[in-house]
């Protein structure tokens, strides 16, 4: 006999996302239940954005340090593996997610283990893994976060070899001796830094360029990084066909004829949505498709208006918007303050940068790709500002002249690039490569979402000797608006 709980709002994921939504619902005044299937905290805590850069984070410690006169003396041991993969294994509480289930508990928000299906209109009934099964029953929303999985590409050979994906990259508990790397983006590049790093032989495989997403150069500077680094690029190249050799190993053969042997195999070609089998066929949305939603995240139906009335949510990759984690948090404060707001009889303005809407989605995201050089980004690269049908200057310029580049290291390489909507005199996108940009790229998104003018950004002075004065250089490239 199934146990019926009846509450506010039902979340499904109980990842970065998810949590932020069951949290931001809560604080609104709505009884909240969260549902999740594997570990609370998600993909983001256990398998990608924190596993994935702290095993990338000695190993650029360790080369900045070998840039710097003084400490390139004194550092003159390896990078000690061992101990990177014992700090990622704490970082990810040892795949053990009791401390995010007493935050919850902290919060006040009920977790129930299992995988859910909405079952009807306000209902998701959940499976625990025992087979007791509890009918859950919300009085205003269901929000769907449940994030996304690996892409395996339809490749004779590859399901069947079973490579691993970014899970086992991220959580590997040996580094093999070699390893190649289907994909050019953002986990593959990341994949093979900190692998390259580890002495492992990386092949890395891409049908174009690198972060074919950012601008050109950026994709060009992290090619040439890997390959000092002693990767092997195989770029404008493809694989035919998978299978695994007598000793467990890989053997790949590539659309030019290479075959490559392998002790590992890392797919990073893209992701899925994970809606597949959770019942949004039931209110004519298609099993496993990315769920198309409004700027408060509700999901809408093919007629382009909120399905079903309005009560269910997409927040996170599922919607394809911004498949990152940040992006998808800000959705989910968006969506659970909307959630709350609509349950109380407040009027929802799903005007841009209103306090319902995640306005940013659209052409203010920010990444960063903790490569070697990193590369950090916002807004439009300069193809798709031409693409949206805006009037545009580049300025481009090279930070390893700045004077606080000096200063960080020794023959610091880099680059900076301002896209400016000549019309409005704001600008559209800014993207860093180098070493530590990261750290520049929240100055560059708040002067896109405030779209500051040119003028007054002469103003925001930088202080000196940081790479910050990379923007009064991009300024001064441009030339300063007559008055």
């Amino acid at each position: 006999m199934s146990e019926i709980k009846d509450y506010d709002v039902i979340v499904m994921g109980a990842g970065a996302v998810g949590e932020n939504v069951a949290d931001r619902a809560a604080q609104g005044g709505m009884r909240t239940v969260i549902v999740e299937s594997e570990l609370v905290g998600g993909e983001c805590s256990y398998w990608a954005c924190m596993p994935s850069k702290t095993l990338l984070r000695s190993g650029a410690l360790l080369r900045a340090a070998q840039k710097v006169g003084g400490t390139r003396e004194a550092v003159t041991g390896p990078l000690d593996v061992a101990a990177v993969l014992k700090r990622r294994d704490d970082m990810t509480s040892n795949w053990n997610d009791d401390g995010q289930v007493e935050w919850l508990n902290g919060a006040g928000i009920d977790l129930v283990r299992g995988w859910g299906v909405i079952t009807a209109p306000r209902e998701v009934t959940v499976t625990a893994e025992d087979g007791t099964v509890t009918v859950l029953r919300a009085k205003h929303a269901v929000a769907v976060s449940t994030g996304s999985a690996a892409l395996m590409p339809d490749i004779p050979g590859l399901r069947e070899s079973e490579p691993w994906s970014s899970r086992e990259a991220t959580s590997a508990q040996r580094v093999p001796v070699s390893l190649a790397i289907l994909g050019g983006g953002v986990v593959a590049t990341e994949m093979a830094t900190a692998y390259a790093g580890f002495g492992t032989e990386v092949h890395l495989i891409a049908r174009s360029g690198l972060l074919g997403g950012d601008e050109p150069f950026a994709g060009e500077m992290v090619a040439e990084s890997l390959t000092k680094l002693g990767a092997t690029l195989h770029l404008d190249s493809g694989v035919e066909q998978v299978e695994r050799t007598d000793d467990e190993g890989f053997r790949l053969r590539l659309d030019d004829g290479t075959v490559l042997e392998t002790d590992e195999f890392l797919v990073a070609t893209g992701r899925l949505p994970r809606t597949f089998g959770i019942g949004l066929d039931a209110f004519g949305l298609e099993d496993g498709a990315w769920l198309d939603v409004d700027d408060s995240m509700r999901v809408l139906g093919a007629d382009g208006r909120p399905v079903d009335g309005g009560w269910l949510y997409g927040v996170g990759d599922v919607n394809h918007r911004a498949l990152l984690t940040h992006q998808g948090k800000y959705q989910a404060r968006a969506a659970g303050d909307a959630i709350a707001a609509r349950a109380k009889g407040r009027d929802v303005a799903l005007e841009p940068w209103g306090a319902f809407v995640a306005t940013a989605d659209h052409e203010a995201v920010p990444q960063v790709t903790f490569t070697d050089p990193e590369v950090a980004s916002v807004g439009l690269t300069a193809a798709r500002a031409e693409k949206a049908g805006y009037r545009i200057r580049v300025v481009d310029y090279d930070i390893g002249s700045v004077s606080g580049a000096h200063v960080v290291a020794d023959g610091y390489e880099g680059k900076a690039r301002m896209v400016v909507d000549e019309d409005r005199k704001v600008v559209l996108g800014v993207t860093f490569v180098g070493q530590d940009v990261g750290e520049l790229l929240h100055s560059a998104t708040v002067a896109v979402v405030g779209e500051v003018p040119l003028d007054r950004l002469w103003h925001a002075v930088p202080s000196y000797p940081t790479v910050s004065e990379v923007w009064l250089r991009l300024l001064e490239t441009y030339g300063r608006p007559e008055k």
